[in-house]
């Protein structure tokens, strides 16, 4: 008698260790694995686009989910991240309504989808549904996460109380994104009250409970090896494809005014922000695999630039509002991977935003930023030393390899937005439109870490703020100013 086929394991448990211990490539191959092995197993899919989505590769994530809902139309995890994934694009509205009907059927994940519904409706700045959520009670109430919900709309109306029980969370929670999550909360309110010394102390704190070890010598070799390659290939370097159309990217460090930039920009009917979009870094990591990161670029095929430009416009086109011609991406990853733009996106405009540096410092230490991914942003030297580079190498990259690029500073942008505006427009190629004068009046949701300052009209409120924190700074940064 023949034994039976053995049936595919659940990896979502193994995945799931590996994406709590911030080891995202290593669960996104386990996934890739399982599901070569059962192409049609709703678990494997699961745990794929679990893993896709810690990456931040929303497409893919997408197209996973809809494989699975077409085995089960009902999979009560996939509704959950396919909410997940239309948030993170944009689609808030959407989402929430995704949410609503799972927690109505009561479903297994109600706990879950209770969790991501407070988080969206927080984001969207819908107060007073959140507020009803809470008192609606239930066994969600239960998971320790619940906790920072009911503490932000405490501090809506009882700000002390609130701020206490953002630092009780940090002091008390299990796991350490709670932890992190309410002692940025907790370090944002004492930074707004002027009590910049215990800010500046428990942003300290919460960095050292819950930042790895980040290897900042591992950017800065990657960076220092794009200069190398600009300096000797970048001023014989031709893309070989013709220039990209209505494609427009930032270049700047986090913090710069890239969010402010951007919501002014998709005020204006004829451009799409399309958020921190992943496609850049998904062209990097494309580019690591083929071998030619960066060493290698000049010598990519037509083919394989077809092939990386392609996905990325698949991505950009599909966040595109209808009746828009640009997409403006909000990446986090040009500023470090200019030559790979230079390569795919030949002809795109990039606006290249710089800001003070211990400005930029300040907002990037005392902000929540991935511990994996920005892990640098734990300590201030680190974070000059990131400046530094990016301030040497944009600037020479920007001329060796004849970009298309805008230089704009954030200062002037916050004293005389409509003067520096209407130089972006022109070399975005649309007209002035003065709708852009009022990003506070943007109804999108922001998913950055800035989704309450662009609610409010522009205003000078973050300039020179890094004075509140001038024990902080000694004298290597003068070099920078």
């Amino acid at each position: 008698m023949k034994p039976r086929p053995s049936q595919p394991s659940d990896p979502t448990a193994a995945i799931e260790r590996l994406l709590a211990s911030g080891r995202h490539a290593e669960a996104f191959e386990e996934a890739r694995t399982a599901l070569s092995r059962a192409p049609r197993s709703l678990a494997a899919l699961v745990a794929m686009a679990r893993a896709l989505l810690a990456l931040g590769r929303l497409d893919e994530v997408s197209e996973t989910i809809d494989r699975g809902l077409v085995l089960s139309p009902r999979e009560q995890r996939l509704r959950l991240l396919k909410a997940v994934v239309e948030h993170r694009l944009g689609r808030t509205d959407a989402a929430i309504e995704r949410l609503q009907a799972l927690r109505a059927e009561h479903a297994g994940e109600d706990a879950e989808a209770t969790l991501a519904l407070a988080e969206m409706l927080h984001r969207a700045a819908r107060h007073d549904e959140l507020r009803a959520l809470l008192a609606e009670g239930g066994a969600w109430r239960k998971d320790e996460r619940a906790a920072l919900h009911a503490a932000r709309v405490l501090a809506r109306s009882d700000r002390s109380g609130g701020l206490a029980e953002f630092e009780r969370i940090a002091r008390t929670a299990r796991g350490a994104p709670l932890k992190r999550i309410a002692g940025f909360e907790a370090v944002r309110m004492l930074d707004a009250d002027g009590r910049h010394r215990e800010a500046f102390e428990l942003a300290r704190a919460t960095h050292a409970a819950t930042t790895p070890t980040f290897d900042v010598g591992g950017l800065e070799s990657d960076l220092m090896e794009q200069l190398r390659w600009i300096e000797r290939r970048g001023a014989a370097f031709r893309p070989t494809l013709p220039p990209v159309e209505g494609c427009a990217l930032v270049v700047g460090m986090p913090r710069s005014g890239t969010t402010l930039l951007e919501q002014m920009l998709d005020r204006h009917p004829a451009i799409c922000g399309i958020g921190e979009y992943e496609g850049v870094g998904a062209m990097r990591d494309e580019l690591v695999s083929l071998g030619a990161w960066p060493a290698q670029l000049h010598a990519l095929s037509r083919g394989e630039c077809e092939r990386l430009r392609a996905a990325y416009l698949r991505g950009a086109l599909a966040r595109r509002r209808d009746g828009a011609s640009c997409t403006f991406d909000k990446t986090l990853q040009a500023w470090r991977s200019l030559p790979a733009v230079a390569a795919v996106l030949g002809g795109a405009s990039l606006v290249r935003i710089v800001r003070d540096p211990r400005d930029i410092a300040v907002s990037m230490f005392l902000s929540n930023f991935h511990p994996q991914s920005w892990g640098f942003t734990a300590s201030l030297e680190a974070i000059r030393r990131m400046i530094a580079l990016e301030r040497r190498v944009v600037p020479v990259a920007f001329e060796a390899l004849g970009l298309r690029k805008v230089d704009i500073v954030y200062e002037e942008l916050v004293e005389s937005p409509e003067r520096e505006l209407r130089r972006v427009l022109e070399a975005l190629g649309v007209p002035f439109d003065p709708c852009v004068l009022s990003p506070e009046a943007n109804r999108r949701t922001v998913l950055t870490l800035s989704h309450e300052q662009v609610r409010r009209p522009i205003n000078r409120s973050s300039i020179g703020r890094w004075r509140n924190y001038e024990f902080a700074f000694g004298p290597e940064w003068d070099a920078l100013s």
